[in-house]
């Protein structure tokens, strides 16, 4: 498993934070930026980690911004995304399970304080469950032609 991550600055200490846990999970990552909290736009790093996990160099991607949400939206205009926002273990969880997402966002503000790595694990802990799902993921990618 090969991952993308950025943030814009709301969510730059929560990005680096993460690291050893995804090195504690053994998941191998990129960093995309930004490298320090000076202030970013968000859209910019939402696309570059959407455009590196559309084109295949990478199997999931991780943003952070202060809510998650503004994050998500701008990883959703890429083509093939499916970036949800997770605010606790099971929206992770499910975000994989039933949509299968390929983008968790993750708001740094927002998040309940300490959270933030449970809810990765339940992220990489999902697999996608197929089954009366893929239709319906079928019909999101379908809605993009």
């Amino acid at each position: 498993m090969k991952i993308a991550l950025a943030a814009d600055h709301a969510g730059f200490e929560e990005k680096e934070n993460i690291k050893p846990t995804l090195d504690e999970l053994g998941i191998e990552y990129t960093d995309l930026g930004p490298h320090s909290a000076d202030s970013v736009d968000y859209p910019d790093y939402a696309r570059k980690v959407g455009e590196a996990v559309a084109s295949g160099e990478y199997d999931q991607g991780i943003l952070y911004c202060g809510s998650g949400t503004g994050m998500a939206i701008a990883a959703n205009k890429v083509k093939g995304i499916r970036a949800a926002v997770a605010w606790n273990p099971e929206t992770a969880a499910l975000a994989r399970r039933h949509n299968d997402a390929n983008i968790l966002a993750i708001g740094a503000r927002t998040s309940p304080e300490g959270t933030i790595p449970s809810i990765v694990r339940a992220w990489f802990d999902a697999d996608f469950e197929g089954g009366r799902h893929e239709m319906r993921v079928e019909k999101i990618s379908a809605i993009e032609q």
